[in-house]
């Protein structure tokens, strides 16, 4: 399990593990497809720091604020000067804990 601190953008195969310290109103937003997708931004913590989570449709009904939550083979990107983790098309989010 990495730490949130040392998470660096470009980096893939990320495991990290962490609590929900915010989540942000949902918004549907058209994809490139013509689709429409949910997607919110979360706040993910731990005893080292923070980073924005993006989540997407199904993984936003996993998580409460205050959720411990695992996301495994996540990757880490810089949008707007701002390092986010994303759970990808090959990652998984995993409810630790309920708040």
């Amino acid at each position: 399990m990495r730490r949130i601190a040392s998470l660096r953008p470009g980096e893939k195969h990320v495991d990290v593990e962490g609590v929900v310290s915010g989540i942000s109103e949902e918004k549907v937003v058209r994809l490139r497809s013509g689709r429409e997708a949910r997607v919110v931004d979360a706040v993910l913590s731990d005893d080292s720091g923070s980073i924005r989570l993006s989540l997407w449709n199904d993984d936003i009904d996993k998580v409460n604020e205050g959720a411990k939550i695992k996301i495994e083979n996540g990757y880490v990107t810089m949008f707007r000067g701002e390092k986010k983790l994303n759970v990808g098309l090959y990652g998984r989010l995993i409810t630790v804990s309920e708040s």
